[in-house]
């Protein structure tokens, strides 16, 4: 039994001749308000419940507490929450508005808190594939993979005309002795090497990946999963691939000639490539020289490399130079693409297709920094693979608040970080009885709003 104690309120300042006294004394208080929507988010999209359909509970149904719907809902929140740990839910399982949010108001057992403590979602994430006597609950990748083309197939009324698939490779740093990292010379650090597909705002994979392998390694097995997903959704959507000079490869631009689909990769240059266009810089020089701006202009022309090409390619070229600079004013890019000069013309094709690349990187910027994307210190990547799941997860309920609940709002563009701030984190009173729970929030917050009106579009 702990020990009571009786604490002295902490006093303050006074203002206007009043003392000022505060303690934690308030009750059934909590912080987490916003929860409220990640629950009514998760209800308009199924995720929670189809998610759960991918993992294997093993356990002795008697003998189970917190079921695995509750275990994913409760990780997956708290990640949206802002808690990146399983350690965090030693104190959370207790969160009143959580436990509304998760549908737990009461313990099932005296010995247990409504949610599940760190070590119950530790066996979670280090559950194996095959049969343990310790860890009894386990996970399908395949179906998890899978579930993340589904969903964003599910969030279109109609199939589009075309989209576009944005493929990128990004360093997740490790500090301890986890299975799988290595030391990468570009990033210099001990990392992971994680592949990300996305297509505008939503997230199609996220697949944990050794760092001592090419950025584009797998992407092309990764691209013919998803885009037979799609196809068999979509049969006449237009799909086009968008990655930089990693995935430049000929593996990868073969596969989509073979198979109808088309991309627009960065070229990494070279002395034969900038040669080729040498005229065209020394016109930019020139307009740079006399303008005292920057100046450019766009080549296109078709391409083979000596070795590694199968056939010539479309390439186009910015001859770019920057005034002042004296020689290294020269800032040449290129582009290897499969859509036609007919289609599209050189400058549109790489100042308005290929630059809005550069969006995705925000994305991926949201699931590391906003959500803990890279929080992969577990020692197998098995388990480093699933956190980092869980993390793409709550991204993908946050897109579906700001897709569903905040549309043509302040908030339909905003981060991750940002809608917790706004929307999430709000303090609120709960009061049980036998016939409701009232969770009155923060009469002072200023995004009542736009809380009241994704709750609207939300729950109809």
């Amino acid at each position: 039994m702990p020990t009571q104690c009786n604490t002295k309120p902490m006093r303050f300042e006074p203002v206007d001749g009043r003392s000022v006294v505060a303690d934690f004394d308030g009750g059934a208080i909590s912080s987490e308000a916003g929860a409220l929507l990640l629950r009514a988010s998760d209800r308009a999209i199924g995720l929670v419940e189809r998610f759960a359909a991918c993992f294997r509970d093993a356990r002795r149904p008697d003998r189970v507490v917190h079921d695995i719907a509750t275990l994913l809902g409760q990780r997956v929140f708290g990640i949206a929450l802002g808690y990146e740990d399983v350690v965090d839910h030693d104190a959370l399982r207790h969160d009143p508005v959580l436990g509304v949010a998760l549908g737990k108001l009461e313990a099932r057992t005296r010995r247990c808190a409504p949610l599940a403590g760190k070590s119950t979602l530790n066996r979670l994430e280090h559950g194996t594939a095959a049969d343990d006597r310790y860890r009894r609950i386990a996970h399908d990748p395949a179906a998890i993979e899978d579930l993340f083309v589904s969903l964003f197939l599910a969030a279109h009324d109609r199939p589009p005309a075309r989209i576009v698939l944005d493929l990128d490779a990004t360093d997740d740093p490790v500090h301890g002795k986890q299975e799988g990292r290595f030391f990468h010379g570009y990033y210099d650090c001990h990392c992971y090497l994680p592949l990300y597909v996305f297509c505008g705002r939503h997230l199609l994979a996220a697949k944990l990946r050794r760092a001592n392998i090419d950025a584009s390694a797998g992407a092309a097995d990764e691209v013919a999963r998803i885009v037979g997903r799609i196809r068999e959704a979509w049969p006449r959507v237009r799909i086009l691939l968008r990655a930089d000079s990693g995935f430049a490869r000929d593996g990868l631009m073969s596969w989509c000639e073979a198979n109808r689909v088309d991309y627009v990769f960065g070229l990494a240059r070279n002395p034969r490539l900038v040669e080729h266009i040498a005229i065209d810089l020394a016109w930019a020089e020139e307009g740079a020289a006399r303008t005292s701006k920057p100046a450019r202009r766009f080549a296109d022309f078709r391409w083979i490399t000596r070795e590694s090409w199968s056939r010539r390619r479309r390439v186009v070229a910015k001859a770019e130079w920057m005034p002042g600079r004296g020689e290294a004013g020269a800032n040449p890019r290129f582009v290897v693409t499969s859509l036609k000069s007919i289609e599209i013309d050189a400058r549109t094709l790489y100042e308005r297709l290929y630059c809005a690349r550069g969006e995705m990187e925000n994305r991926i910027k949201e699931c590391q920094l906003d959500l803990f994307a890279d929080r992969t210190s577990a020692a197998t990547m098995r388990a480093n693979q699933l956190r980092l799941w869980l993390a793409s997860m709550a991204y993908v309920l946050l897109t579906a608040l700001r897709r569903i609940g905040l549309a043509h709002t302040e908030l339909a563009a905003a981060t991750c970080g940002t809608l917790r701030l706004k929307l999430l984190k709000i303090g609120a009173v709960v009061t049980k009885s036998v016939r409701r729970v009232r969770i009155a929030m923060a009469s002072a917050c200023p995004a009542a709003g736009l809380f009241r009106l994704a709750h609207a579009r939300l729950c109809p």
